[in-house]
């Protein structure tokens, strides 16, 4: 059984002697107390030393990836061709598993290999003979300072260090300028107070002052590079009537000192702009392409760096940069803000108000896994970003027109749908609760109350004879109605209008059966022949008040 061990001078081959010994690893730490107890178990077959340190670091970079080296190929090649039968111990797995691929050697990798590594290096000096420890500690050395060096150099555009630098030096430029630029108009207002209302353009202010200098220059100098021409002819008109003051030949100096200022930091931030496009394009082309390179650069440098970007949630991208409103929203329990600085991306500037929420939701989902996929990917292309940023226009397109697509067909989202949007069960109050007249009891109530159900669900099941039972509602009310009058009347009456409503009864019933559909003509018919005995009776009762009041007045008098 042979063991592979790594070391910054070069890859060492031993001879494990008594291969019991790596089942009981517990005790192994003992037998390496000394090197003589050391040589019993391990014995060097073979050094295959560096030539130098570039080398090394090829060596170490193809171990650190998981891969063969050339020079270990070539240890491998002269020693295992007649030992092919015999595990090679390795301490990588992955390296294990390479070299199985190409040698097709057993290579074993587990807890007992590592503790006997690491009682090989605790016995090194003494296992490898003809190597000093200083030239070893000047080999380790050199190695571990050219490994991370190799690093930092290994992919240069990934450096996104750069690109924060540039973005926090383009806002101070920013704000640099804006305040130049206003010192500028206000210090030349002065003068020529006439000349900041007809040029808005800052840098094309700035120009002009320098080459006029003073307005009664205005006539003679040349501004067709500067300005347009009809510009140019009311910068000339204004200055003849100008109500400015007059300034010496040094104020318009120091003026014109700070306008090459202006011009240099203008030239200055372009220039900037296009270094900080072309790096954010080696650097994250997929999220360029969807945000946008300042938005894009300022979420890298909110982040702090690429990597801690990929690692944010979307819910923490779309509200990166408005951290302030997000707490303030919550300690004063309001709504929490929908978009902090991808809301001056191209598409949330696209929707209307109505709609930027949702649009920043979705652009923080893609952008989210656009920088995973930038940050993590080997492939440099902007396939992705550009998929996605069409995605999201043809949606923002839908959400714009108003009309949102269905997701699902499916019967499950039909049931949620109608679960939530179900139409709900309309009760009707009861007119007859409202009754103060004390003629009708409980139960007479409740047996209306019923009569009103069966003829409603008779309705719903026969819509032919709905009518025919509308009519017999009808008249059925109408007798309630009847018995509540009689009952006020006195008793020798009501044997007439007993005789009255059995023949009005009657006669409807001949009409219902004779017609299947009735007119709203026998309607009326029908309803004048239940209203007349109800005004006959309402007249007798008047009379017999009019006769008590008479005899009551007769017995006064």
């Amino acid at each position: 059984m042979l063991v592979l061990f790594e070391t910054a001078a070069g890859y060492a081959l031993f001879k494990l002697l008594n291969e019991k010994k790596l089942k009981e690893t517990d005790n192994l730490y003992r037998d390496f107390e000394t090197p003589e107890s050391a040589g019993k178990i391990i014995k060097l077959k073979h050094f295959e030393k560096f030539a130098d340190t570039t080398e090394a670091l090829a060596a170490t970079t193809a171990a650190v990836e998981g891969k063969v080296s050339k020079s270990l190929k070539k240890l491998l090649k002269k020693h295992l061709d007649k030992d092919l039968q015999e595990q090679l111990l390795v301490s990588d797995a992955k390296l294990g598993s390479a070299i199985k691929e190409k040698f097709s050697l057993q290579c074993l990798s587990n807890t007992a290999v590592q503790e006997l590594m690491r009682c090989i290096r605790s016995q090194l000096d003494s296992l490898i003979s003809g190597l000093p420890k200083k030239e070893m500690t000047a080999m380790s050395l050199g190695l571990a300072h050219s490994l991370s060096r190799y690093k930092l150099k290994f992919s240069p555009d990934k450096v996104d260090t750069m690109i924060v630098q540039a973005v926090s030096l383009l806002d101070d430029l920013d704000k640099e300028l804006n305040n130049y630029i206003m010192r500028c108009r206000e210090w030349y207002g002065w003068h020529f107070p006439e000349l900041g209302k007809i040029i808005t353009d800052n840098i094309a202010f700035a120009k002009t002052v320098k080459v006029i200098g003073t307005r009664e220059n205005t006539a003679t100098s040349d501004l067709s590079d500067v300005l347009p021409e009809e510009v140019e002819e009311k910068v000339k008109e204004a200055a003849e009537i100008s109500m400015g003051t007059e300034i010496s030949e040094e104020d318009i100096i120091n003026i014109q000192h700070l306008c090459d200022q202006v011009i240099d930091i203008t030239n200055y931030r372009t220039q900037l702009y296009d270094y900080l496009k072309a790096r954010m394009m080696a650097m994250a082309p997929n999220l360029t392409v969807l945000v946008g390179e300042l938005v894009g650069a300022r979420l890298i440098s909110h982040a702090g760096s690429l990597i801690n970007l990929a690692k944010h949630p979307a819910s923490t991208v779309q509200i990166l940069g408005a951290e302030k409103a997000l707490f303030r929203a919550l300690k004063t329990k309001k709504d929490t803000p929908k978009y902090g600085l991808i809301y001056h991306s191209q598409l949330v500037g696209q929707s209307s108000t109505k709609n930027k929420g949702k649009m920043s939701r979705m652009l923080a989902a893609k952008a989210s896994l656009a920088t995973r996929v930038d940050a993590l990917g080997e492939d440099g292309s902007f396939t992705l970003g550009a998929e996605h940023k069409v995605k999201l226009e043809a949606r923002l397109r839908v959400l714009e027109e108003g009309n949102i697509k269905r997701i699902s067909g499916t019967g499950k989202a039909k049931a949620k749908f109608e679960k939530y949007h179900g139409i709900s069960e309309i009760k009707q109050y009861p007119d007859a609760a409202d009754s103060t007249l004390p003629s009708i009891g409980k139960r007479k109530r409740s047996e209306s109350e019923g009569v009103k159900e069966e003829s409603s669900q008779e309705n719903s099941t026969t819509p032919g004879s709905s009518k025919k039972k509308k009519i017999k509602i009808a008249v059925e009310q109408e007798t309630v109605n009847i018995q509540e009058s009689e009952q006020s009347l006195p008793k020798k009456k009501k044997k007439k209008h007993e005789k009255l409503d059995e023949s009005v009864k009657e006669e409807i019933e001949e009409e219902t059966i004779n017609e299947a559909t009735p007119s709203k003509k026998k309607k009326k018919k029908v309803k004048q022949e239940i209203e007349e005995p109800q005004v006959e009776a309402e007249e007798q009762t008047s009379e017999k008040k009019k006769k008590k009041k008479k005899q009551k007045q007769s017995e006064s008098e």
